[in-house]
């Protein structure tokens, strides 16, 4: 039996409730509260620090690759392909606008993706002409050969440039939107599993284990991968990230974000370690699952390509492994919408949470 004291404080009703506290909860929240101060807004949290894939990625402040753009225009068409350019491009402006660089780590130091066969280059006007709108640039892809030896990537073919891609650090940039939640008077309970959702014709009921409730007007699932069991109407199939991380390795050539194999795989330098990630479509349906475990199939196969693509003729050590889960589904465009009059949901950001969930924060905030 809880308090008079708890009832009236921790558990009492509010304008809204946001599950889960992941990139896309926090600026989902941000945005709630900057466009309407005087709503009460709690988060829910069932583990005692953000997790998923918030805090579990690679920390690429992600703006995407050449052949990852032209996949996706063949998918979705070049509507919503642009569309999602567009919130990554203006996401990593945003971050830039509300935090210094030296907060979270932040690297403008470009992005590159590595290629092994011309086909792609034969798209490079058509996509720079497309996006010349959104960048500003006439130019957003551009072939960068002299770069491939001075990186040590020997046995890459070509190199692609972009200059709107970069690095951070999830962990600072998590505590930042924090800290700007609790400037705004954003409430949390982390450490809170849901139970179930009720709801009634006045509001909504949120039952917590251990036979608590607390009562909302609003409810904003923001929970990306972990969401099957709320929307289980919705296309949101889970996909682990496996990482690894090199000890510090003497005279380390790499510097900026990479990708390659249509962003399947992405490293980076983290100082003079490497950082390295993906390669789940070697083994996808193993890959289909919100487990925080690696594989030793796929974490040999990491380092294969660490030792033949990475770091060619050079002596390494790993220091760290683990795992993020992301959410995604047979295309990339996220879910944003109302699911009935007190319901909505932010979820499945295709592993680019980073940038996209600054812009989805505010189509939450003009939504509800």
């Amino acid at each position: 039996m809880n308090s008079i004291w708890e009832l009236e404080t921790f558990y009492r009703k509010r304008d809204i409730i946001i599950i889960g506290s992941g990139f896309s909860g926090l600026w989902t929240a941000i945005s709630i509260k900057e466009k309407y101060p005087e709503k009460s807004v709690l988060i829910i949290e069932r583990n005692n620090v953000p997790l998923g894939a918030s805090t579990r990625n690679a920390g690429f402040a992600c703006f995407g690759s050449l052949t990852e753009v032209i996949s996706d225009s063949r998918k979705m068409g070049w509507t919503k392909t642009l569309e999602l350019v567009k919130m990554r491009f203006e996401g990593l402006q945003k971050i830039n606008r509300y935090f210094k660089n030296n907060e979270i780590d932040f690297e403008l130091n470009g992005g590159y993706e590595i290629l092994n066969n011309n086909e792609p280059l034969q798209q490079l006007d058509t996509v720079n002409e497309k996006l010349k709108v959104i960048t500003g640039f006439a130019r957003t892809y551009f072939l960068s050969q002299e770069k491939i030896k001075k990186f040590g990537l020997g046995k890459s073919e070509f190199l692609i440039e972009n200059p709107c891609e970069g690095s951070l650090h999830s962990g600072k940039l998590l505590q930042k939107l924090l800290e700007k939640c609790n400037e705004l008077k954003v409430e949390f309970l982390f450490g809170t599993e849901v139970r179930s959702i009720d709801e009634n014709i006045g509001e909504i009921e949120i039952r917590l284990l251990g036979d608590l409730s607390v009562k909302a007007d609003q409810i904003i699932y923001c929970t990306n991968a972990f969401s099957s069991k709320f929307l289980a109407k919705e296309e949101i199939i889970p996909a682990r990230g496996q990482i690894l991380l090199t000890e510090p390795i003497d005279g380390l050539k790499l510097k900026g974000s990479f990708h390659y194999d249509e962003g399947f795989y992405y490293f980076r330098n983290l100082g003079n370690r490497v950082l390295l990630g993906g390669g789940r479509n070697q083994d996808l349906k193993t890959e289909e699952t919100t487990a925080f475990e690696t594989t030793e199939f796929l974490q040999k196969h990491l380092e294969t390509f660490l030792k033949e693509v990475i770091l060619p003729e050079q002596d390494f050590k790993i220091a760290l492994r683990w795992s993020g889960i992301m959410a995604m589904g047979s295309e990339k465009t996220p879910i944003v919408k109302q699911l009935s009059e007190r319901q909505f949901c932010a979820v499945r950001l295709s592993g680019m949470g980073v940038a996209l969930a600054p812009k989805i924060g505010e189509m939450m905030a003009e939504m509800i």
